[in-house]
């Protein structure tokens, strides 16, 4: 059982500016949770005990959001707010949270590379911070890449999604081997292929699970003409040495939700803010009569 998870959360997020300059862009809300809490509840519900943050400047607000708050908790008991208690209240998920600081911006590679003490020769998790799994992050995707990566003693296990074949340039992409179906051996990663390159349409979603070797692959790695250290290129290494590296392909109800750029982050929270089991009713109703008024005036 997979029990630790690093989450790599010190990017810039210079795709969402300017509402990244002094906020990361995991913070941002989606509907009534920032990104990165239903990350963690996701990781959490599928057994993850520890949680590594690799965060960097400007970063402080994670700690702070999943750190207890003894005014806020004291202001809500006094109001009897209890609903609203139990929404702030971290403790519930019964995790433990760690931080540690990613010095230079030098690639998710490095970031990675920043959790090795935590890890130590046990198996663990890679999620990104901004990346969801699920409608409001109900996925079991983690739990059955664990099991994948007991059951072929694999060295590498990734979440892997279909994407339009015109947008691979965005994602790492993935050679599946011949024949595989949901879950296959990934034979070769190529990171972001023009689609006339890309060897599949199938993109790395976010989620990984690693064996303690990776870290001597990313140590062996070169950087990028950026100065940064792929991580796709560390797991090439993984599949050029004939270790075993496997997919998981995401259910159709486990759509990736990758805040990377404005409309994505506009879809998403669009999406979670019409299932919201209060007020989505209501905004539908708002949304539709916008778009009615819009219709209209065209």
């Amino acid at each position: 059982m997979i029990q630790s998870a690093v989450v790599p959360v010190a990017g810039l997020g210079t795709r969402l500016l300017p509402a990244t300059k002094s906020q990361p862009k995991e913070m941002l809300p989606v509907a009534r949770k920032p990104i990165v809490q239903y990350v963690v509840e996701e990781l959490v519900s599928n057994g993850i005990q520890q949680v590594l943050f690799v965060t960097g400047r400007s970063k402080a607000s994670i700690e702070n959001h999943f750190d207890y708050d003894p005014e806020l908790f004291q202001a809500l008991t006094q109001a009897n707010k209890q609903e609203l208690l139990n929404d702030v209240d971290f403790a519930r998920l019964k995790a433990q949270f760690f931080y540690t600081r990613q010095r230079m911006q030098r690639g998710l590679g490095d970031a990675i590379l920043c959790g090795e003490n935590f890890a130590g020769e046990e198996p663990f998790l890679v999620a990104l911070g901004d990346s969801i799994l699920g409608l409001n992050a109900v996925s079991r995707a983690v739990s059955r890449m664990a099991d994948v990566f007991e059951a072929k003693r694999a060295s590498c296990v990734v979440a892997v999604e279909e994407v339009p074949r015109e947008e691979t340039s965005h994602y790492g992409i993935v050679q599946p081997e011949q024949g595989g179906d949901d879950v296959f051996r990934v034979l070769n990663l190529i990171e972001k292929p023009a689609p006339e390159q890309a060897p599949s349409n199938l993109a790395i979603a976010g989620r990984y699970i690693f064996s303690p070797v990776i870290f001597d692959m990313i140590r062996r790695v070169k950087p990028d003409k950026k100065g940064e250290i792929q991580l796709t290129d560390a797991m090439q290494l993984l599949c050029d040495e004939g270790r075993r590296v496997m997919a998981v392909k995401l259910t159709p109800e486990e759509k990736r939700y990758d805040i990377g750029n404005f409309p994505s982050y506009f879809e998403s929270f669009v999406e979670f803010a019409l299932a919201d089991p209060v007020y989505g009713a209501e905004f539908r109703r708002t949304l539709e009569r916008l778009l009615a008024k819009k219709s209209a005036a065209v």
